[in-house]
């Protein structure tokens, strides 16, 4: 089959589901990972055959995104700050907002001699990991109630990550609070550094999202009941008030509709320097605090 006539015809099978952009987006990578080709190459090669050996797995996987089946499932990894990181349905897709956070967080460590990090609710580890990448002599201590999550961000690989310290991955709820926590890293004792992005949407905003989103990533690390949208933040704040270094920073990814209240819970808890800080499109996706 032409590359050609196959871009062609992948594009119109996700028109329906995807704006066209997005859509022109998704069949190009596709191909150029699966086909190690340039995006370009059916342009300026309109006879490139693809190849008999490939064609299966770039057919089935096209099969699996006309299903709503996200790219980044499909392919097996989704790129993050500038890292590579294995992704499966046991972890949220890692998203470019988030790398705000990564930005705040490294920002503060780079001041630090071999800052201790705890970040709750990790996921796939792309917050830890990109900690622990980015600042050299950084600890970075990982925290989830999911097993499946755990063996995604435990089992990420970097071999070039030189003296880095790997991150310690944790199973624990952080809804239980703060006071039954051991650290391996620092047992009973403080962080320089607390980072989160908890499950913080809204059940009455499923309606809201699109099916790639709700029939294939986790609702366990998404969701949240309307009746106590917050109760994440809440357990943040307990653990940043008894595992927080005087003088120590934390950040929170959070639902844009909640940036005030969000952010009275850490002010009322007497943090200092309290602060919302906006996404690229404008919206509340960031508290950050001092203690």
């Amino acid at each position: 089959m032409l590359l050609r006539d196959f871009v062609a015809s992948a594009r119109r099978d996700l028109s329906g589901l995807y704006p066209e952009d997005e859509a022109r987006s998704i069949v190009s990578v596709l191909c150029c990972e699966l086909l190690c080709v340039k995006d370009y190459t059916h342009i300026i090669e309109p006879g490139y055959i693809i190849p008999d050996d490939k064609y299966g797995r770039l057919s089935a996987s096209l099969e699996r995104l006309k299903d709503s089946e996200p790219l980044q499932y499909v392919l097996g990894y989704a790129d993050f700050y500038g890292f590579r990181f294995r992704v499966t349905p046991d972890v949220l897709i890692p998203r470019p907002e988030t790398e705000l956070l990564c930005d705040e967080a490294i920002s503060w460590m780079s001041g630090i001699d071999r800052p201790s990090v705890l970040d709750l609710c990790t996921g796939s580890g792309c917050i830890a990991w990109t900690l622990a990448l980015s600042v050299k002599g950084a600890e970075v201590v990982a925290v989830d109630i999911s097993d499946a999550a755990l063996s995604v961000a435990s089992g990420q690989d970097f071999p070039d990550c030189g003296d880095r310290v790997k991150p310690e991955f944790v199973r624990y709820d952080v809804l239980e609070g703060a006071d039954g926590f051991i650290s391996p890293m620092t047992g009973n004792g403080e962080f320089d550094v607390i980072v989160s992005n908890p499950p913080y949407v809204r059940i009455s905003e499923k309606e809201l999202m699109r099916n790639n989103v709700l029939d294939y990533e986790p609702g366990l690390a998404l969701f949240v009941q309307d009746e106590d949208p917050l109760v994440f933040y809440r357990a943040v704040c307990d653990f940043a008030l008894k595992r927080l270094r005087d003088g120590g920073f934390g950040i929170v990814e959070i639902n844009e509709a909640f940036g005030d209240a969000t952010a009275e819970i850490f002010s009322s808890a007497g943090f200092s320097s309290v602060e919302i800080l906006k996404d690229f499109g404008a919206k509340n996706r960031l508290v950050r605090f001092r203690k």
